[in-house]
């Protein structure tokens, strides 16, 4: 199956929801020009990032929220399915930061970020709770996984999403420029590059990774945002620190030829990581062989 995926690398107004709906609502319009049929946005998208005490201003109850009523019409109106980011407000008044996926005007699946960095020009930790739910989901489009930028960090977050039968990972990013080389190019760029492409490679799904643009709080999001194809190929990439919607066709039939090609999914040995997992966990927090089992 081929289909079209629009990388909205966009630049978010701190706080302004309704601002940012507009610049979404434009972005989709655009996308559905050259008949896109998933359009990804960064990470919240919705809100801005370095949000500290707004969290709460800006929070969006996901099942009464205006704003997510009107992104689920756009996907309805458009025939085109939604990756967003926002702030998600759960019933018991926590915060997270959250990847949310829509179809054919309802909400698909929704990912919170477990990862939150706070150290370094991140405090993340400070004002959001940790997601603590790992899962790929089913669309019309294939399976798929989502991650929020830090998580993608961690291996295990793409190693258990493919092992749950993910083809295509989503990876949505507030990802600042840091690190300038002795060669003019930033770290952190180069960092994206390779993780983006090393991941695809070793997990033999796409990677669709958008990354915000813009400054804030002293900070500039570099973009970035690309497409890549299971074998580590780079297919389309949109520019740096430019506010764009670049359109890409993806090909299921690449999955099934990388997977063939080098069947290391279809050989994981799942017992012996969860054999060898349960020992190291037992040992990391001193627990006795009965105390350590899942």
């Amino acid at each position: 199956m081929r289909f079209k995926i629009a990388l909205a690398q966009i630049r978010p107004v701190l706080g302004d929801v309704a601002r940012n709906l507009a610049r979404h609502l434009e972005a989709i319009a655009r996308a559905a020009e050259h008949d896109a049929d998933l359009i990804v946005f960064p990470e919240l998208s919705l809100t801005g990032y370095y949000l500290e005490d707004l969290v709460p201003d800006v929070a969006l109850d996901l099942a009464r929220s205006e704003v997510v009523t009107a992104l689920r019409e756009a996907s309805r109106t458009h025939r085109m399915d939604i990756a967003f980011g926002c702030v998600e407000v759960s019933e018991d008044f926590r915060f997270f930061n959250a990847a949310v996926y829509v179809s054919e005007g309802e909400i698909v699946h929704v990912h919170r970020k477990i990862y939150l960095p706070t150290y370094g020009m991140f405090d993340e930790g400070r004002y959001l709770a940790s997601g603590d739910i790992l899962r790929a989901f089913d669309t019309r489009l294939g399976r798929m996984g989502m991650l929020i930028c830090e998580d993608m960090w961690h291996p295990s977050s793409v190693y258990l999403l493919a092992q749950d039968g993910a083809q295509m990972l989503l990876c949505l990013s507030a990802g600042p420029g840091r690190g300038v080389r002795g060669d003019g190019k930033l770290g952190s760029v180069e960092a994206w590059e390779i993780i983006t492409r090393s991941t695809s490679q070793a997990y033999l799904l796409y990677v669709v990774y958008v990354n915000r643009v813009g400054f804030e709080d002293g900070a500039v999001f570099t973009g970035g945002s690309v497409i890549v194809d299971p074998f580590g190929h780079p297919m389309a990439r949109a520019p740096l620190l430019e506010e764009t919607v670049l359109v890409g066709e993806v090909d299921t039939a690449e999955i099934r030829r990388a997977r063939l090609f080098y069947p290391l999914l279809r050989d994981e040995r799942l017992d012996l990581v969860l054999r060898e997992l349960k020992r190291i966990y037992a040992r990391r927090y001193h627990l006795t062989a009965s105390e350590g089992g899942f």
